[in-house]
């Protein structure tokens, strides 16, 4: 039988040897980390190097081959972890047939919310200006926003983030990430994946994945002091070519 090490006391996610097959190919490759509590942890790569997959596996909705995952003290997918997590998938996941305000009073039901959640988060995303708009009458970035906002009702103790930065003009993806270092400044742990590499230096932490083995775990800075280099994206693909090298 397999022996795992324990998770760190300190850790929000621990992950140990997890294997994850789709389709009759594995996608993931025997991960192992923790995922510190209180930070931003940047899960960086291209697209199809398997990251959703790891997110599903953490949150507890992708079947796992083998290994093991621990969040918050319980295993992935514990009914006790529902109101403890908020995630927010790639695409929006909201009722078009709602408006926005609408989808916050359900979720936040499901949730057991306070009532008074849903003016902080539209205020948080910036959409208090769209509240009474239907899902369906709002922009790709407008239904990110809100999806963003869904997943920050019952102030979890982890955010789980997909991409949540995609078709954003700059500006809001600045004040995102402003959110972001906020709520990890008030003890939040995020995880949050990208495949672009200028957000990775807005991270506390950097897994770097490639074709579903992990080929960085450390700090920007670290990272770049190995790599002699000041560009993460240049770290990124100097990365690559020692372990094609090694």
């Amino acid at each position: 039988m397999m022996s795992f090490a324990p998770p760190s006391e300190i850790a929000a996610v621990a992950v140990r040897d997890l294997r994850v097959s789709r389709g009759g190919r594995e996608v993931l490759h025997g991960l192992t980390f923790d995922v510190p509590k209180g930070q931003i942890t940047g899960l960086l790569g291209p697209s199809g190097c398997g990251k959703t997959t790891l997110i599903r596996s953490i949150v507890g909705v992708q079947i796992v081959e083998r290994g093991e995952v621990t969040v918050l003290g319980e295993p992935a997918g514990s009914p006790g972890l529902r109101r403890r997590i908020g995630y927010s998938t790639q695409n929006p996941a909201i009722y078009r047939d709602l408006t926005v305000t609408e989808n916050l009073r359900y979720f936040a039901a499901v949730l057991k919310a306070p009532k008074g959640d849903i003016a902080r988060v539209l205020d948080e995303v910036g959409l208090a200006g769209a509240r009474d708009q239907l899902g369906s009458t709002l922009s790709g970035g407008q239904l990110t926003r809100a999806s963003l906002a869904v997943s920050l009702l019952g102030s979890p103790e982890l955010l789980v983030l997909d991409e949540p930065t995609v078709g954003l003009d700059p500006v809001l993806r600045k004040e995102l990430w402003e959110l972001f270092q906020g709520l990890a400044d008030r003890g939040v742990t995020l995880m949050v994946s990208s495949h672009v590499m200028d957000e990775a230096a807005r991270c506390q932490r950097l897994i770097m994945i490639r074709d579903g083995d992990i080929i960085a775990d450390d700090s920007p800075d670290a990272l770049r002091t190995r790599t002699r280099t000041t560009d993460l994206e240049e770290a990124f693909l100097r990365v690559i070519e020692e372990r094609a090298v090694a």
